[in-house]
C-alpha cells in the first residue's frame, strides 16, 4: 500500500533538526558515492508555466524518490514520490510544498555550521517569503543568533517578517529599507528571491561573512554581483553539474574567469571531510545552492518513517490484483 501524506501532515512532523540531520547524513553518504543525483530538467510549457522534474536515489539504502513540480498561473505545486528498490512499490507520495522549503533551509544550515565562523551571532537576510522564514530558522538552529536585519521590498510584509520571526525564534529581528543596510556589518547573509538582478553588492560584504545564496536557479539571474562572488574565497555548490547549467551567480559571475569553475568544491564533499571548509576569520565563504533531488530523497525518507510511526496519512492502492 502507498502511503499519501499532505502538507499538514508534513508540517506536524519534519523539524528544522530532523531536517538538518538528514541532510547532513544524506551529503555524507553522497560522498561515498552510495546516493545518485539526477540534476533538475525543465519543460517550458504554453503561456509561462513550467513541468520540472528530479531525481536521487539510495543505493544501500533501497529507496528512490523523484519529485515533480508545476509552475502555472504564478502557483507552484509539489510532489514527492518514494520508491522501494527492493521490491519495486511506491512508498508514499509526499505533498512536497513544506518539504522543500524545510530541505532547502536545512542545506543552508550544514553550510552554515561548516562554513560559517563559530563566534558568528549577526544575520541579514533578504527575502521575506517562505523559504526566507527556513532560512532564518536553520541558520538560527546552528549558530546562537543575537540579531538579525532583513529586507524585502514590501515594507509591510518585511515589517511582519520582523515581527513574526522575532516572537518565533526569541532572537531581534530588525527590518531595515535597502539590502545593502540588511548585509552590512553582519557575520551570515541569506539571499532567498526571485530577482533576476542581484540585491547583493560585494563593496558592502564584511570580511569573514559566510552567505547562502538560494534565489536564483537559472543561468540567467543572480542574486550576487560579480565583486561579491569575486571576493569569496570558498565557494560550495550542491551540485557542480547543476550549478553549471542553472547558477547563474556563477555563470555571470565567472564570465571572463571560467576557470574559477576549477576551485569550486561540492557541499557533500565538505560534509565529509573531503575538502577544506573555511581556514580563517577573515575568509568570504559562500554555498551557491540549487536544491537537489538527494536533499529531497532523505527528508522524504524521514517523513515517510515519522508518519508511519505515528500512524498519519492515508492507505492508496497501486497495481493491486483484481
Amino acid at each position: 500500500m502507498t502511503l499519501h501524506i499532505n502538507e499538514s501532515e508534513v508540517k506536524s512532523i519534519f523539524t528544522m533538526p530532523r531536517a538538518i540531520e538528514a541532510v547532513e547524513a544524506i551529503s555524507k553518504r553522497q560522498a561515498a558515492g552510495e546516493v545518485l543525483v539526477h540534476p533538475r530538467r525543465r519543460f517550458e510549457l504554453p503561456d509561462g508555466a513550467f513541468f520540472h522534474h528530479m531525481a536521487a536515489a539510495d543505493v544501500p539504502g533501497g529507496f528512490v524518490a523523484t519529485k515533480q513540480y508545476t509552475y502555472v498561473g504564478g502557483r507552484l505545486k509539489f510532489l514527492v514520490s518514494l520508491f522501494s528498490t527492493k521490491n519495486g512499490d511506491l512508498l508514499s507520495l509526499i505533498e512536497a510544498d513544506i518539504l522543500g522549503q524545510m530541505r532547502t533551509g536545512a542545506a543552508s544550515g550544514v553550510a552554515t555550521k561548516y562554513l560559517a565562523r563559530k563566534d558568528a551571532v549577526t544575520a541579514g537576510i533578504v527575502g521575506t517569503g517562505l523559504q526566507a522564514r527556513t532560512q532564518l530558522e536553520a541558520i538560527a538552529a546552528v549558530r546562537e543568533l543575537k540579531s538579525v536585519k532583513v529586507y524585502g521590498r514590501d515594507t509591510e510584509r518585511r515589517e511582519k517578517f520582523a515581527s513574526e520571526t522575532s516572537a518565533r525564534f526569541g532572537i531581534s529581528v530588525k527590518a531595515v529599507t535597502t539590502a545593502t543596510e540588511a548585509t552590512a556589518d553582519v557575520s551570515i547573509i541569506c539571499t532567498a528571491t526571485t530577482a533576476n538582478q542581484p540585491v547583493v553588492s560585494g563593496e558592502g560584504v564584511s570580511p569573514g561573512a559566510h552567505i547562502n545564496a538560494i534565489g536564483a536557479n537559472h543561468m540567467k539571474k543572480r542574486e550576487l554581483d560579480a565583486v561579491t562572488v569575486a571576493r569569496c574565497s570558498r565557494i560550495y555548490v550542491d551540485s557542480i553539474e547543476q550549478s553549471r547549467q542553472e547558477a547563474g551567480d556563477l555563470v555571470l559571475g565567472f564570465a571572463g574567469h571560467e576557470q574559477r569553475w576549477d576551485t569550486v568544491r561540492e557541499l557533500s564533499s565538505l560534509v565529509a571531510g573531503i575538502c577544506p571548509g573555511r581556514t580563517d576569520d577573515s575568509q568570504i565563504t559562500l554555498f551557491k545552492s540549487n536544491g537537489i533531488a538527494a536533499w529531497d530523497l532523505a527528508a522524504a525518507i524521514c517523513v515517510y518513517r515519522l508518519a508511519q510511526e505515528q500512524k498519519l496519512g492515508r492507505a492508496l492502492s497501486f497495481w493491486q490484483s483484481s
